[in-house]
């Protein structure tokens, strides 16, 4: 199983960033440890979106779409969705 995720940072001009993992909690935690992606270290992050995948090709994939498409992705930043705790 993979997740795509989307990531929006804590603090007063958010930003986002889309990824894609096999284990979401420990990718989150690595994002907040500065360990994650470059663009994400310096930052603390909340997940505001994710979607289970069953291959890791069908999780490239969307994460492509939703980093390319800016109003799937200022749709899913505005829309506040509730994701319960990892």
């Amino acid at each position: 199983m993979y997740y795509v995720y989307m990531l929006k940072s804590k603090g007063i001009k958010p930003v986002t960033y889309v990824g894609y993992t096999n284990n979401l909690k420990k990718r989150v935690d690595l994002h907040n440890e500065g360990k994650g992606a470059k663009f994400t270290r310096g930052r603390k992050w909340k997940l505001i979106y994710m979607e289970k995948k069953n291959s890791k090709k069908e999780a490239i994939s969307r994460e492509y779409y939703i980093k390319k498409n800016r109003a799937l992705r200022n749709k899913l930043k505005n829309e506040n969705l509730n994701i319960t705790s990892l």
